[in-house]
C-alpha cells in the first residue's frame, strides 16, 4: 500500500493522524491517507505566505513554464493517476482518463494566457492603465466528483497570476490530490503549493484564516453559504461554484431517438454526479411517450459495475452519505411518479444505483425540485412552451441548462430566456477552459475558467497619470 503524504513548505510530511479511504465499488477501505490537524494547516498557510513575495516577483513566463512542467509530469504518470482516481472516486477507468487528460489540457491552456496591462485612456492630458496583480494566499477547496479537474481549474490560474496556494480536497477523494502534491514538490519552489487533507474539520479554520486572501470553493450550495459566512468578516475574495438543478428543454422539432441518447448521456455520465448534469428534462406532450420509452431503453441496457472493469458504463455513487440520500430520493420518487427503468439500489457490495427514469412526476416532487446528484432522471411533459420555460426558471438554482431543437434561431432565442449562467443549444456538459463559467441565483458567485476566471485571482489596479500641461 502506497504511503501518501501532505505537502507543506516544499516537504512531503506525514499527517498528525491517518484516515481510511473507501473504494465506493466495494464499500471497503483500500488505502489510508494522512489527516492534517490545525497546526499543520497553519504551517501550510504560513509557508504559502512566506513563499508569496518571491513567487509573485517571478515573471509570468517563468510561472507558466512551471505549470507546463506540471502538465508533462501528470501525463508521465497518467495510468497511476487514472487508476487511483477510479478506485477512490468510482468512475469508469475510461472516464478517469478523460478527467486526467482534461486537467492536463486545462493547465496548458491557462499557462498560455496572459495578464497584460489594459490601456483605458491615452491622450494628451492623461494615461490611464489597468494592471492585474496577485492577491496572496489562495485556499482551494475541492469536491469529490471531479477531484483533479476541478482542482486544476483553481490551481492553474491562481499560480499563473502569482498567488501561492493551500489545497484541501474532499476527505473521500484525497489520493489523486496528494499524488499531485508529490509532483508539485519537485516542480514548484517551497511553499508555493501546499496540500492538506482532513475529515471535513479544517474547512472553517482555512476559510477564516487571516492570512488567506481568497477562497475558491466548489461544492454544495449549503456548504457554500457557510464558506461565504466565514469570509465575510474580513471581506476576503471568494469564488463559489455551487449546486445546480439543470434542465434540458426539448422543442417540438427534434429527432427523438438522437436527442434522447444525448440527454441520457448528459444525465448519467459519472453516475450523474456532475454539477451541470441534466437533472430534469421537459418534453412536448406530443413526443413525451416516445421520449420516455427511448430513455428507459437506454437506461435498462446500461452496464453498472466497478469502474476498473472494462465493460462498466456506470460506476457507483461516490460515498455512503450520498448513497443514503439517493436511496431516500428513490423511495420518494417511486411514490410521486412512475418508474420506467431502474428504481432501486443494487443488492451488492458498494454504492450502486442503476440509471433510473421517472415519468409522470410533478414539478414539486423532491426528485425534480432538488439536486439529486445521481443517475436519476425525471421526465416532465409540457403543452405550452412559455409555461415550460417558467417552470424551468422556478428554481433557486441557475447553474446551467440546455435547449434542443432543429430550428437553431428559435432554439437560441429560447435559450436566452433560461435563467442560468450557461445555456447550451443542442449539447450539454461542454465546458472549455477558454470560456468563462458562472452560476446564477444560488448556484454560485464569481467566475471560473476563461480570461475572466484568471482575473478572479487578481486585484485590478488602475494607475491614473496626469501629464504635465
Amino acid at each position: 500500500m502506497k504511503h501518501f503524504k501532505l505537502l507543506i513548505d516544499g516537504k512531503l510530511v506525514d499527517g498528525a493522524a491517518e484516515m481510511a479511504v473507501v473504494n465506493p465499488a466495494t464499500g471497503e477501505s483500500f488505502q489510508t491517507a494522512p489527516r492534517a490537524n490545525e497546526s499543520q494547516l497553519n504551517e501550510a498557510v504560513a509557508a504559502a505566505k512566506s513563499a508569496y513575495p518571491a513567487w509573485a516577483g517571478c515573471s509570468a513566463d517563468a510561472r507558466a513554464e512551471k505549470l507546463r512542467a506540471l502538465a508533462v509530469a501528470i501525463e508521465a504518470r497518467l495510468p497511476e493517476f487514472s487508476e487511483t482516481l477510479t478506485r477512490e472516486q468510482g468512475k469508469p477507468l475510461a472516464q478517469a482518463r478523460v478527467e486526467m487528460m482534461t486537467a492536463v489540457y486545462s493547465i496548458k491552456t491557462f499557462a498560455s494566457m496572459a495578464l497584460s496591462p489594459r490601456v483605458l485612456r491615452e491622450d494628451e492630458s492623461s494615461s490611464i492603465v489597468e494592471y492585474r496583480t496577485p492577491l496572496g494566499v489562495v485556499a482551494a477547496i475541492t469536491p469529490w466528483n471531479f477531484p483533479v479537474m476541478l482542482l486544476v481549474n483553481k490551481m492553474a490560474p491562481a499560480l499563473l497570476a502569482g498567488n501561492t496556494i493551500v489545497i484541501k480536497p474532499a476527505p473521500t477523494t484525497p489520493l489523486t490530490t496528494l499524488l499531485l502534491g508529490e509532483l508539485c514538490a519537485d516542480i514548484f519552489p517551497a511553499g508555493v503549493v501546499n496540500v492538506i487533507t482532513d475529515e471535513n474539520d479544517l474547512g472553517a479554520a482555512l476559510t477564516a484564516h487571516p492570512d488567506v486572501a481568497k477562497v475558491s470553493f466548489t461544492g454544495s450550495t449549503a456548504t457554500g453559504k457557510k464558506v461565504l459566512s466565514s469570509v465575510s468578516p474580513s471581506l476576503k475574495r471568494v469564488t463559489l461554484e455551487l449546486g445546480g438543478n439543470d434542465a434540458a428543454l426539448i422543442l417540438d422539432d427534434v429527432d427523438v431517438k438522437s436527442v434522447a441518447a444525448k440527454i441520457y448521456n448528459a444525465a448519467t455520465y459519472n453516475a450523474g454526479q456532475i454539477c451541470v448534469a441534466v437533472k430534469r428534462v421537459y418534453v412536448p406532450a406530443a413526443k413525451y411517450d416516445e421520449f420516455c420509452e427511448e430513455l428507459a431503453r437506454l437506461a435498462s441496457a446500461a452496464i453498472v459495475g466497478d469502474g476498473v472493469e472494462e465493460a462498466t458504463q456506470i460506476g457507483p455513487i461516490q460515498n455512503r452519505a450520498q448513497f443514503e440520500k439517493v436511496k431516500q430520493l428513490l423511495l420518494e420518487a417511486g411514490a410521486s411518479g412512475k418508474v420506467i427503468a431502474g428504481g432501486q439500489a443494487l443488492d451488492r457490495p458498494g454504492y450502486f444505483v442503476p440509471p433510473t427514469i421517472i415519468r409522470d412526476v410533478l414539478d414539486s416532487a423532491s426528485i425534480v425540485a432538488e439536486e439529486q446528484f445521481s443517475p436519476i432522471l425525471p421526465v416532465l411533459s409540457y403543452g405550452d412552451l412559455d409555461d415550460a420555460i417558467a417552470r424551468i426558471n422556478n428554481s433557486v438554482y441557475g447553474l446551467a441548462g440546455s435547449v434542443w431543437g432543429d430550428d437553431l434561431e428559435r432554439a437560441q432565442h429560447v435559450a436566452q430566456r433560461i435563467e442560468s449562467g450557461t445555456v447550451w443549444v443542442n449539447s450539454h456538459l461542454g465546458l472549455d477552459p477558454l470560456i468563462p463559467f458562472r452560476g446564477a441565483k444560488q448556484s454560485g458567485m464569481g467566475v471560473e475558467l476563461g480570461q475572466e476566471g484568471l482575473h478572479e485571482y487578481t486585484q485590478a489596479r488602475v494607475v491614473n497619470v496626469t501629464k504635465a500641461g
